[in-house]
């Protein structure tokens, strides 16, 4: 990392990978946090619920990752407040690609996903200047070059969240195991019409090996 990264701080180098299933979303990540040459912590969140059935991964720049975390968190509390409904997954992500593109000049150093549930299982991927794409399966952060091939050859189309889960779990581990600011620990989440559930340790590491 050269001195202008650097001065950024403390870096979610990072592998997060996001897939639509039949029944929900998946997400997962690494929980390594990088600064320079330094683990700065081995235990950080990368997934963040935004409310009961919409989260948001982060990777980039930690400090403008959880700002950015809690502005969502408010904004959607405010519109549900206002329209008396939850917001659905478009508009959130709408609402992100907006708060970015408006800091354009001065940005937000992040690479972003919202995905969750409303009509059907959604998921968007928001660049740093507020770009925003659907996609079926994705990957963010210096891993996913690696956390891709593995998508690419597992990943099919309408399958369930219990079958996705392993592709999920094995595609954030093989980053790991390549991208020296990806690390520690497999992280996961579910969202599904039951809401936000993140997989338990235990669970996580019997579909790695799986």
């Amino acid at each position: 990392m050269d001195s202008a990264k650097q001065a950024q701080g403390v870096q979610t180098g990072t592998t997060t990978v996001g897939m639509v299933c039949k029944d929900g979303v998946v997400l997962a990540s690494d929980k390594r946090a990088t600064m320079g040459y330094l683990i700065a912590s081995k235990d950080i969140d990368k997934i963040y619920p935004i409310n009961d059935r919409i989260a948001m991964t982060i990777a980039g720049s930690v400090g403008d990752a959880q700002t950015l975390v809690r502005w969502m968190t408010s904004e959607v509390k405010l519109y549900e407040l206002k329209h008396e409904r939850p917001i659905n997954v478009e508009a959130a992500a709408t609402l992100l690609g907006n708060i970015l593109s408006q800091h354009k000049f001065f940005p937000f150093f992040v690479q972003l996903l919202i995905g969750g549930v409303d009509e059907r299982p959604r998921l968007f991927s928001v660049d740093m200047l507020g770009g925003m794409t659907e996609e079926k399966f994705t990957s963010t952060g210096s891993g996913s070059p690696i956390a891709y091939g593995v998508l690419e050859e597992l990943y099919k189309d309408g399958r369930d969240i219990t079958s996705n889960l392993p592709i999920a779990a094995k595609a954030v581990s093989a980053a790991m195991k390549r991208d020296a600011a990806s690390g520690e620990r497999v992280d996961l989440v579910v969202l599904s019409k039951f809401g936000f559930k993140r997989i338990s340790k235990e669970e996580v590491n019997k579909l790695v090996k799986a």
